[in-house]
């Protein structure tokens, strides 16, 4: 398994995750990439928030790296919030 962590930080972050929060529904059908075996996030309303997902292998990584990306573009992009600093790796514990 492969992990990655989005962190959302900074101007626009708060924001972006208000975003997230008020779309949760169209998130969870349209952001499933087929690796991916399950996503969580938390968020804090003053700091931004970060994202968590769990996937078969770095592929699927890719791909929600990818979506994530995409999705941000097309429906949150007026926020301002900066790109996310990203963490991923192999799962050695789960």
């Amino acid at each position: 398994m492969h992990a990655v962590v989005r962190t959302y930080s900074g101007p626009g972050a708060k924001e972006l995750f208000d975003v997230i929060e008020a779309n949760l529904a169209e998130i969870k059908t349209s952001y499933t990439p087929s690796r991916v075996l399950s996503a969580t996030r938390w968020f804090a309303p003053r700091q931004g928030g970060f994202a968590v997902t769990v996937c078969q292998d770095r592929t699927g990584v890719d791909e929600s790296l990818r979506l994530a990306r995409e999705w941000i573009a097309k429906n949150a992009a007026h926020t301002g919030a900066a790109a996310p600093l990203v963490g991923e790796g192999t799962v050695i514990l789960s």
